[in-house]
């Protein structure tokens, strides 16, 4: 996949643009989409003790909260033109609800293409909730 919808790059810029980030001006937008093609948004929320919530976290908690449970791709956009790829945490909360065909795609600041990951690509040999059985 080359070009982005420009659609999913509208939604993932207006989001990002809503992300509160006034401690590291570093603002972050997410859309994942689920097993059943619906598009869930989210923004990083940062807060004055630094633990905040990344964008990629609050797209995964808008999905989970409508009742869904699988994840087909997500994408992530910074501010620059530099890659964006979801910190450690991130990771690993995509892959408690990705599978071996979920994407990872991270797009600039104007929503060109700059990487498409696997989840294994992205986290390899990563514990899931497989290992736990």
């Amino acid at each position: 996949m080359n070009t982005p919808d420009p659609s999913l790059i509208e939604t993932l810029v207006a989001v990002r643009g809503n992300a509160y980030a006034p401690y590291s001006r570093h603002p972050v937008g997410a859309v994942v989409v689920a097993e059943s093609g619906r598009h869930y948004a989210g923004a990083n929320v940062e807060v004055a003790h630094y633990k905040g919530l990344c964008a990629e976290a609050s797209a995964i908690a808008a999905m989970v909260g409508a009742g869904e449970r699988r994840l087909r791709e997500v994408w992530v956009i910074g501010p620059g033109a530099h890659l964006c790829t979801p910190c450690g945490d991130c990771r690993q909360r995509i892959r408690e609800f990705a599978d071996e065909h979920t994407r990872i795609r991270v797009v600039d600041a104007e929503g060109r293409l700059l990487k498409d990951y696997t989840m294994e690509a992205l986290l390899p040999d990563a514990f899931g909730p497989e290992n736990l059985t």
